[in-house]
């Protein structure tokens, strides 16, 4: 039966009418698998020789420290990206096929899901140094490697049982970033409990069966709650809550556009897709501590992070236009809807996403005047060219999104993947980055930092003359994005 279902899966794959794009999409999927495997495989060699030579530690004891920080960011990865493979079932819950075995045939995906089993390209390479080194008890190494693989089969089936549960989630990550912050200052030393936490795993035998038992707890637990709401009526379907009218008053003195502006903040509030991007964003706010380790360094990569950072909302709301408006899409093209306004609305929330995270990231000036300078730059670059930009990328981007999916996601488990799109990020990432770059160095850091700022102030000047041609490029596509919207 499980092999009759796989087979049914492909046959829906290669007769979907978005076959091209969804085959295009996989094939950048083969290609970042490979780049991270290649990347997996690597990893535990330059680990082993820095630590080695460099360092003259143990690799053991150095993994061991720093494992708990890839411990929470594989968990908060797997809640955005890792997806429950429930929807190419649904059709067959109607049929003669017993719910058990589509419920085994659901966890069977997660189990040999690129997340779990991607993690042994380091981990074997990596025991195979430390047996090769001669130093290490091979008995003790593979129970070590066994505790940590199992470690990450209980993060996935914590992820399921977080499905929805957002507020666990922020628990989460706000502990997380919370003891983070009391090491930089140094008044915890997690990576010291980190150490003795997981070295533990190696030196003393049998304690790599408490992962163990954990994974196999929390997959008992995953699998009785995914056969537990694996009903169209209970755990598929869409959730009811109570109707109620919100509006906020200020905007209806825009108009039409201050509408839609209305509706887009209420799609904000009450979409599960739409609070997972919003909650995306504001992570991008901290996307400048990643990579912003020893102060400024006059890098024009500060700029790449100055884009992110500022333009986190942009991003995540802004490249899906018109997707989010999809359930209702082919309505609003049979009335009386200026596409000037509509777009406006859209632009309109945009540059207040933009203008709130420009606020916001004046934190960074705790870290260098001259950082936040340049993330103040690349705002204002966001606000008068990447605002723009994206909008006009959502044009090309003719995925519908269910608004009421419980997938969490950067993208709600379709593909987004599309030439144009990519080729537009010419002149949202390189072209801020090479004025900076060449404008920093024949006249300095500040004149670079206030060539993005004007590019940006010009370009916002231009607004109405760029949104004549913005609007062009959405009616050029509006029937095959209708069409798109009816077949996907």
């Amino acid at each position: 039966m499980y092999w009759r279902l796989l087979q049914l899966e492909f046959k829906n794959f290669i007769r979907n009418p978005q076959f091209g794009a969804n085959l295009g999409m996989k094939i950048l999927m083969f290609f970042g698998m490979a780049y991270f495997s290649a990347i997996f495989v690597a990893l535990p060699f330059i680990l082993y020789f820095f630590a080695k030579k460099k360092m003259m530690a143990d690799p053991l004891l150095i993994f061991c420290k720093f494992f708990i920080y890839y411990w929470a960011f594989d968990l908060i990865i797997r809640y955005f990206l890792q997806q429950m493979p429930t929807q190419n079932i649904k059709p067959f819950l109607t049929l003669g096929i017993t719910k058990k075995k589509l419920v085994n045939y659901t966890v069977i995906k997660i189990l040999v899901n690129f997340f779990n089993w991607g993690n042994l390209l380091f981990l074997l390479p990596f025991a195979g140094l430390l047996i090769y080194d001669g130093s290490y008890s091979v008995t003790h190494l593979i129970m070590f490697t066994i505790g940590i693989f199992a470690v990450f089969y209980f993060n996935n089936f914590l992820n399921i049982l977080l499905n929805g549960k957002d507020l666990v989630l922020y628990i989460v990550v706000a502990v997380m970033a919370s003891l983070a912050a009391l090491e930089y200052f140094k008044i915890i030393e997690l990576s010291y409990y980190s150490q003795r936490l997981f070295y533990s795993l190696y030196e003393y035998a049998g304690v790599f069966l408490v992962p163990v038992l954990l994974a196999i707890l929390t997959a008992y637990l995953a699998y009785q709650e995914i056969y537990k709401n694996f009903y169209l009526d209970k755990g598929l379907e869409l959730k009811i809550a109570e109707g109620k009218t919100e509006n906020i008053a200020f905007f209806d003195r825009y108009g039409v556009m201050g509408t839609f502006i209305n509706n887009d903040i209420r799609l904000l509030k009450r979409s599960k897709a739409a609070k997972s991007a919003l909650f995306a964003s504001a992570m991008f706010l901290l996307y400048g501590l990643l990579t912003f380790t020893k102060g400024y360094d006059n890098s024009f990569m500060q700029v790449f992070m100055g884009i992110f950072v500022t333009g986190g909302f942009m991003l995540m709301f802004g490249q899906r236009v018109p997707s989010w408006d999809s359930s209702y899409y082919p309505l609003m093209m049979t009335s009386n809807v200026p596409y000037k306004e509509y777009l406006k609305g859209k632009w309109s929330l945009i540059i207040i996403g933009i203008s709130v995270s420009i606020v916001l990231s004046s934190f960074y000036l705790l870290i260098s005047w001259e950082f936040y300078l340049t993330v103040f730059a690349a705002g204002l670059y966001n606000l008068g060219v990447n605002s723009y930009i994206t909008l006009l990328a959502g044009a090309f981007n003719k995925k519908p999104i269910d608004l009421n999916s419980k997938s969490k996601s950067f993208g709600g488990g379709t593909n987004n993947f599309n030439m144009k799109t990519m080729l537009l990020t010419i002149p949202q990432m390189l072209l801020p980055m090479a004025v900076f770059a060449i404008v920093k160095y024949f006249l300095g850091i500040y004149p670079a930092v206030a060539s993005l700022g004007i590019l940006g102030i010009i370009g916002f000047m231009m607004r109405d003359k760029v949104f004549g041609y913005i609007v062009k490029v959405y009616k050029t596509q509006k029937y095959s994005t209708l069409d798109s919207f009816k077949n996907a």
